[in-house]
């Protein structure tokens, strides 16, 4: 048989070897907490010379998020945080392929409201399938919304669609648990998944 032994996740027959691999090299990105232009130009040549790995829903998005990231040639802070963020995931291997976290858990509202934009103040945290933050932020500004830090003035915290079962240790868990805390204490603030979030686009 070939080495490279094929497991099926979600429906994607990719190779277990370069998962391996994949988690391998983002161990070594992370290993000191940063990362820089160059160690982002090296992952998105792993990924091309990989191609099958990003038939897989959730590489896939990485193989995307890094083009978009490289896309003007500059990687700046923002960039570096969220793909930090989201290799250092990989590096735990802490992450469920091609499948969003289950909403039970995560304090996502429930009833799940209804969203409107024109007057709202929005703030995203996580990783995004829609795109990169920006994009996220644009979506919603040119409905007439406002962009904040996590505040008492915000009205929706959107979190992305690959958020993961310890939520509450990765960088955006304070930003999460800091809502949670705003909504107990009476404030107006609604917590939502991309999912639910994208219907009202």
């Amino acid at each position: 048989m070939d080495e490279s032994l094929l497991v099926n996740f979600s429906n994607d027959r990719i190779s277990s070897r370069q998962i391996d691999e994949l988690v391998g090299l983002a161990r070594g990105l992370v290993a000191d907490g940063a990362i820089n232009q160059l160690e982002v130009e090296f992952l998105q040549k792993w990924l091309v010379a990989n191609g099958s790995v990003s038939d897989q829903p959730l590489i896939r998005t990485l193989y995307m998020r890094v083009a978009e990231i490289l896309a003007d040639g500059v990687v700046d802070e923002t960039e570096k945080t969220e793909l930090l963020d989201t290799l250092s995931r990989f590096a735990d291997r802490n992450f469920e392929l091609g499948e969003a976290l289950k909403a039970t858990s995560l304090p996502l509202d429930s009833p799940l409201p209804t969203l409107t934009f024109s007057g709202q103040t929005y703030c995203f945290t996580g990783t995004f399938n829609f795109g990169q933050r920006r994009h996220c932020e644009e979506a919603v500004t040119i409905r007439g919304a406002s962009i904040g830090g996590l505040s008492r003035k915000t009205n929706v915290l959107v979190v992305g669609v690959y958020a993961t079962d310890s939520w509450k240790h990765s960088s955006f868990g304070n930003k999460i648990l800091k809502a949670c805390e705003l909504r107990d204490d009476g404030h107006p603030i609604a917590i939502v998944s991309e999912e639910h979030w994208t219907k009202h686009l």
